[in-house]
């Protein structure tokens, strides 16, 4: 009878270590296929990197890292992205056109101030000043803390908008545009830089005051295509 209880018993576990077996070769089969189903998140590819400034939905980039949103009519606003905000930090001052000023499309039409540097950015759109954010005037902090919102800076009356908007970055294209200026970025040839993007870290904000003046001068020429 203990010789037939301990084949039993050895049978049992026999039958448990085969469904465990089974069961670890199901799950493998099936864990990707629940994942998917399940809305888990997925996991993101190799190499690619992570895009370090941000970008709004619905908002057209001209490549001088200034945005553009159609509103009624032929009414165009304008202001200045992420990137440029991370840039330069809190400005000290903004220089902006008045009312009734034509802007071109990749001319100069407005600064910031960063200190004792100055960065001229072009236009994204062709047209006139019907209005200019005095917030942003008297807090020019506004266009760094919310650059796609309150910190806004121009409202252009564009007669060609839909001409002037086609040559705009939007959607996927903006995005890429937008990572290969993070790769740019982290490869230029700069000392300061490598002060505030120290083992592969991120750019802290207002990193553009660490350089030093001439390289203060390839950033600006290099990513807002200034002369």
């Amino acid at each position: 009878m203990q010789g037939d209880l301990y084949a039993t018993k050895g049978a049992e576990y026999l039958l448990v270590i085969a469904y465990l077996l089974l069961l670890v070769a199901t799950l493998k089969f099936l864990g990707p296929r629940l994942a998917h189903a399940f809305g888990a998140p997925a996991r993101r590819p190799a190499g690619r990197p992570t895009p370090w400034f941000a970008l709004a939905d619905g908002y057209l980039f001209h490549q001088g890292h200034a945005w553009a949103t159609p509103g009624d009519g032929d009414l165009v606003t304008v202001g200045v992205d992420d990137f440029a905000a991370q840039l330069v930090g809190a400005p000290e001052a903004l220089e902006l056109p008045g009312v009734g000023t034509d802007v071109r499309q990749g001319a100069r039409a407005w600064s910031l101030r960063a200190g004792d540097r100055t960065l001229p950015m072009l236009s994204p759109v062709d047209g006139r000043v019907v209005a200019v954010n005095q917030a942003v005037l008297d807090a020019p902090h506004l266009a760094a803390d919310d650059p796609y919102g309150a910190g806004w800076l121009l409202k252009v009356r564009a007669p060609d908008r839909k001409v002037t908007l086609r040559n705009l970055l939007s959607g996927e294209l903006a995005t890429v545009w937008m990572r290969q200026t993070a790769e740019r970025l982290r490869t230029l040839p700069t000392g300061g830089l490598g002060v505030v993007m120290a083992d592969g870290g991120v750019p802290v904000r207002g990193f553009g005051r660490a350089l030093a003046p001439d390289e203060w001068d390839v950033v600006a020429r290099e990513f807002f295509l200034t002369d």
